[in-house]
């Protein structure tokens, strides 16, 4: 943790990280690389999820490549504040665009506490549109990581996930048999089509 000089007195400086980009992209992978790293060095950890993401199991983050860890499942963005109820190094929340927009104060507030806050998530959705309280939270991140799969269609890097299914709704937790990653012209290319 980055310690500011203020006056004769150390204060503990939190500060919010945010992983975002497309599905396949390796945002879950990266936030457990980083809170994995937070724990080999002996910082008191918590790691979170929403409880709407049952994909691999209720009581873990998991990745698409099945690296695992322990985590708390919640309902809100609110909740996370009532769980940190002694002092912490690091928050690490996944899947946050399936939160609601109190994800936005809970962050600040935990950062404002001192606190590292690592969020990673989906930046858009299936439309291409920006998804939940990502974009906000990248507006007041300190540090931005933006990663990119690779097109399945022509192998450039890729950063839309496009939806296979002819569901409509916001919402649709799944993996490769309902999205695809795409890079800007292929998905551009996939709108026109449809």
């Amino acid at each position: 943790m980055f310690l500011e000089q203020t006056g004769s007195k150390n204060k503990a400086q939190g500060w919010i990280e945010v992983i975002c980009g497309g599905m396949f992209s390796g945002k879950t992978e990266e936030l457990l690389r980083r809170y994995r790293r937070a724990e080999i060095a002996g910082q008191k950890s918590m790691l979170f999820k929403p409880s709407i993401d049952k994909r691999y199991a209720d009581d873990k983050v998991v990745s698409h490549n099945k690296i695992c860890s322990e985590s708390i499942s919640v309902k809100s963005a609110f909740e996370i504040l009532d769980l940190v109820n002694e002092p912490c190094d690091l928050i690490a929340i996944d899947e946050a665009q399936f939160l609601d927009n109190g994800l936005i104060d809970v962050c600040n507030t935990l950062a404002n506490r001192g606190i590292r806050v690592l969020v990673a998530g989906l930046d858009m959705d299936y439309n291409g549109a920006p998804f939940g309280p990502i974009p906000s939270l990248l507006a007041r991140a300190e540090y931005v990581t933006k990663l990119h799969a690779i097109c399945l269609k022509c192998g450039g890097l890729a950063h839309f996930s496009h939806r296979l299914s002819e569901e409509d709704s916001k919402v649709l937790i799944g993996e490769k048999k309902e999205y695809e990653p795409l890079c800007r012209s292929c998905f551009a290319a996939t709108k026109e089509n449809n």
